[in-house]
């Protein structure tokens, strides 16, 4: 998913502060920095399903709220971010926040999901680099950034550190709870590990289990930022600005945003075309598709780190609802609420049939909705009246 936003010039030059400053070895929040919205929960030790190390001590979330729950506490909304958010779902830009929030059509005053009427959570995912403890969080025994002594982490670990928030606020219940990509893997985990927890969910362009096409786009992803040599085996916090991982992150970017379009996307949009007046036959130019890949490379050196995306990235790939609870369907036949699920026709990373699996494994779906769109998995950022028509309808009915 392109948390990031919908690029409108795909030929435009990086936007915002600093665009042409030089590019930091993490762009990660680190203790100290603006805390901009968030608010942070101590986690203690917590319990991790697959890594050796048994638990991740002293655990952080960072995580925004919007909203006052209300007195009978049916009023909250959990949105859980995708594989480059965080927890700024809502808003500007500002102090503490590089980029503006990241589903800002669908959140809001007078949105489907309104801070007047909700109360709406979301946290940044163990693992992450915007306030919750990751890889460049300080390690509790010597306090330098874990960097590659980091665990593995799987979608459970942080379904788990997210129900552990749901306690601290008291909300026993969620009115609904819903997430793209990997926001919807989390949502899915939520109601096969406590389905009495959630009221109602809607997957966006999500799966029930990553497919082996899914695991093969993002082991290239990995195996790019870990073959740059400034990678360091994941220990470069003490880098100079311009000798991080970003070139390596920024190659793991065009391969993940080639597969947020679809190819009739891309090709509609830069056919042949030269980046300006360049030449990339034999005159060292650029066709006008590379230069945008770039620019969405850089975008995102400026504000990730490269130590998560690849832990994320394994967590995406451990994503299995039904890994031992029987298989897909049976884990989520124990969940019979009200259940909306979105596909985008044209998505070639999580592909219709994808979500036609939820559909008929929620008996609280009444037929995916599919939003209609040329632009591929992104479709469901550039299509935002589409997106807001079925999450209002549903939301109305519960």
């Amino acid at each position: 998913m392109d948390d990031d936003g919908i690029e409108t010039d795909a030929r435009a030059a990086d936007e915002g502060p600093g665009a042409g400053a030089p590019i930091p070895a993490s762009a990660a929040w680190r203790e100290g920095d603006h805390p901009g919205r968030r608010l942070f929960l101590t986690l203690g030790d917590l319990p991790l399903e697959a890594d050796p190390m048994g638990v991740l001590p002293g655990a952080t979330l960072a995580y925004e709220t919007w909203g006052e729950l209300n007195a009978p506490k049916d009023n909250a909304v959990y949105i859980a971010h995708a594989l480059t958010g965080d927890s700024h779902v809502f808003g500007p830009a500002e102090p503490g926040h590089h980029t503006g929030g990241w589903w800002n059509a669908m959140v809001g005053p007078g949105k489907p999901i309104d801070p007047d009427r909700h109360y709406i959570v979301c946290a940044n995912v163990i693992g992450g680099c915007q306030g919750s403890t990751g890889p460049a969080s300080a390690h509790p025994e010597d306090g330098r950034p874990w960097g590659s002594r980091f665990p593995y982490v799987t979608m459970r670990d942080m379904a788990r550190a997210e129900v552990i928030l749901a306690d601290h606020l008291g909300i026993d219940r969620w009115r609904l709870m819903t997430g793209p990509s990997m926001g919807g893997m989390r949502a899915l985990e939520w109601i096969a590990m406590a389905p009495e927890r959630v009221g109602a969910i809607a997957p966006v362009g999500s799966t029930g289990a990553t497919t082996a096409d899914q695991i093969a786009w993002s082991t290239a992803q990995v195996a790019a930022i870990q073959a740059d040599p400034r990678f360091r085996g994941g220990n470069y916090y003490d880098a100079a600005d311009d000798d991080g991982p970003h070139v390596g992150m920024g190659i793991a970017r065009m391969i993940a945003h080639t597969t947020y379009r679809s190819a009739g996307e891309l090709n509609d949009r830069f056919d042949r075309g030269y980046q300006g007046g360049s030449d990339p036959l034999g005159k060292g130019g650029l066709f006008s598709v590379q230069s945008y890949l770039q620019h969405h490379a850089r975008k995102l050196a400026r504000r990730f780190d490269a130590n998560t995306y690849v832990r994320l990235a394994q967590a995406i790939q451990s994503h299995d609802v039904g890994r031992g609870r029987g298989g897909v369907e049976t884990a989520l036949a124990r969940y019979t609420d009200p259940a909306l699920v979105i596909a985008i026709d044209s998505d070639r990373l999580y592909p219709m049939q994808n979500s036609q699996r939820l559909d008929a494994a929620l008996s609280g779906s009444n037929g995916i909705k599919v939003v209609h769109s040329p632009v591929g998995h992104d479709g469901f950022l550039v299509e935002a009246a589409q997106m807001i028509a079925f999450m209002e309808e549903f939301e109305r009915e519960l």
